[in-house]
């Protein structure tokens, strides 16, 4: 068989939908290897962020909102941001401290931000306003920003362009029972999508500029899988359940590339609204 054609496990039969909070405490039991494995995002988003700004984000006050372990809050930081990560999450929030000691962090969510009023140049939100609710979130965010301040959105998605992306991104759905209405509730699992702006303002209080940023990056195959499996859809099934599905994704990929590594290639969605 191609790796391709290859029947795929599934998933358990009668395997319960998870919600959405119990998709999101999922990732505090796996923070480290969410730190490890999760990409990254190119320079040239910031860049576009900036651009669709109107302005730096060096000496920028800026709060990354939903930060997670702090990918994107070190590299705003990285940019000259006068940085400050608001994270929900326990076990995310304590990896956060042990890779980024010297960046601040508080807890919170984008539906209640522990912030005062008209005091962030920037909020961003990397990977994370799905999780919030829009009807809270962005009043919460045109409260906390300065007259003239910006709401960037952004989430890596795959390049489903690429054939092997493409064939690995059925075969996973295949293993989660997913139809096309699932996919899409599962991408985003609140009403917000970086598909399209009105979705992450339902309101349409927020008028937004949408830019997107293809990058890539070149990683072992094991990399590979243990960046799908930090996803919260494989987190709340438990590592017996995923077991045999990521064995023969690994067998899947490796007899595509037998040298052992995959480029996997995103397309970063971004959205930037500006407060006026």
């Amino acid at each position: 068989m191609t790796p391709s054609s290859s029947p795929s496990p599934s998933a358990p039969p009668g395997a319960p939908r998870h919600s959405a909070a119990a998709r999101a405490h999922s990732f505090n039991a796996a923070a480290a290897a969410y730190a490890a494995n999760r990409p990254s995002y190119p320079p040239a988003l910031f860049d576009a962020v900036e651009a669709l700004a109107g302005r730096s984000l060096s000496g920028a006050k800026v709060a990354d909102v939903g930060a997670g372990t702090g990918i994107s809050t070190g590299l705003l930081h990285s940019r000259g941001a006068d940085v400050l990560a608001v994270e929900p999450g326990p076990g995310m929030a304590d990896e956060f401290r042990r890779v980024h000691p010297r960046i601040p962090i508080v807890r919170g969510s984008g539906d209640a931000l522990p912030l005062a009023a008209a005091s962030m140049d920037f909020l961003t939100y990397a990977q994370s306003w799905h999780w919030t609710e829009p009807s809270r979130s962005v009043p919460e965010a045109l409260r906390v920003l300065r007259p003239g301040g910006a709401l960037a959105l952004w989430w890596n998605t795959e390049a489903l362009d690429v054939p092997w992306i493409e064939a690995a991104a059925r075969r996973a759905e295949r293993f989660l029972g997913l139809d096309e209405k699932d996919r899409k509730a599962e991408k985003s699992p609140s009403s917000a999508t970086p598909e399209h702006p009105l979705a992450a303002d339902p309101s349409g209080s927020l008028s937004f500029d949408h830019r997107q940023v293809r990058w890539s990056r070149r990683v072992p195959v094991d990399t590979h899988l243990a960046n799908v499996g930090s996803h919260s859809q494989f987190l709340v099934l438990g590592e017996e359940a995923t077991e045999a599905f990521f064995a023969e994704e690994r067998n899947h990929l490796l007899q595509a590339f037998p040298e052992g590594f995959v480029e996997e290639t995103y397309v970063v969605r971004l959205l930037v609204a500006i407060r006026s």
